[in-house]
């Protein structure tokens, strides 16, 4: 059985963070303001070295390599978007939305791993189908629930479900493909990724059913959690424009679990889910609000999983 959990990420450290046009027109969690890019960037660099070093004192061994200035990859900062790793030793490789995204993809960083003693057997490319408009970005479209090979996937610009089917083909998973929407300016509009209102754990998933307007999709998703023998720990869709949905459980090198989240999912959350949560594994919390407005991203996005 594979592990839902590894105590190796992966974090590309920023050099160029800023507000990317190219996304924000499905990423309704961005905001734009007229500050300088340069502080932006200094200001996003200090809170993923804050967090590097949160989780490092944590015994969780993480792996940082840094961006470079060219080309310009401003949310190189999100690398579960373009890779996935497996614990057979095979490596999906993700066909982006954003053109200027696409570049994030290096294969330094697979040399690298290797260097370090992980072993890659296979690497499955999906990218070609980029010229075919087709997307599926990594782990933000998809939430894996590793141990019962079950891949969960709200659809949207960014989340092809034929995409979703040959990944599930290729790597033995189960496909539950929903639609999530969240209020933008008084319509319901797609979600751009699933792992903003979905977290799946060892023993709990964390679910914003809220965003799950189709009455008989919403009880596909739940009667699956429940088949996993999970708890179910429901957020609000406010909760969940908070990023309250983009957690991820992770453990050390001791065996401990932790589920990392920032701290305004945090904060908006209620004592009774931070209690439930709280039994399960030790909430690590970290403070990354440049990060989160500009980028429209959280803490689950800034960790790529190596297994």
């Amino acid at each position: 059985m594979e592990k839902q959990t590894t105590n190796n990420i992966l974090m590309i450290e920023p050099v160029a963070f800023g507000f990317n046009e190219q996304t924000a027109v499905n990423n309704y969690f961005q905001q734009k303001e007229n500050s300088n890019g340069l502080d932006i960037q200094c200001r996003a660099l200090a809170e993923f070295n804050g967090m590097v070093e949160i989780l490092r004192s944590k015994k969780i061994n993480v792996i940082v390599v840094q961006d470079t200035i060219e080309p310009f990859t401003p949310d190189s900062i999100f690398p579960n978007n373009w890779i996935s790793f497996h614990q057979d030793g095979r490596v999906a490789i993700y066909p982006m939305f954003a053109e200027n995204r696409r570049a994030e993809r290096r294969s330094d960083i697979l040399h690298l791993l290797t260097d370090k003693g992980f072993k890659i057997l296979d690497i499955l490319d999906y990218t070609l189908l980029e010229k075919e408009n087709r997307f599926l970005e990594g782990t933000g479209s998809m939430i894996l629930d590793r141990e019962n090979k079950i891949a969960y996937a709200a659809l949207s610009e960014r989340t092809d479900k034929k995409l979703v089917m040959q990944f599930c083909k290729d790597y033995d998973y189960k496909p539950v493909c929903f639609s999530a929407n969240q209020t933008v300016n008084g319509k319901r509009l797609p979600i751009y990724h699933s792992n903003v209102m979905m977290c799946i754990a060892g023993q709990y998933a964390v679910v914003c059913t809220d965003a799950i307007d189709n009455a008989d999709e919403c009880k596909i998703v739940i009667d699956s959690i429940k088949k996993t023998k999970k708890e179910i720990i429901e957020i609000t869709e406010e909760q969940m424009q908070h990023f309250a949905g983009n957690m991820l459980q992770v453990e050390n090198n001791e065996g401990k679990y932790f589920l990392i989240m920032s701290l305004s999912a945090y904060n908006i959350l209620s004592e009774e889910q931070i209690q439930r949560l709280s039994f399960f594994n030790e909430i690590i919390t970290v403070n990354i609000p440049t990060i989160e407005k500009f980028g429209g991203g959280s803490a689950r996005c800034m960790i790529a999983e190596i297994f």
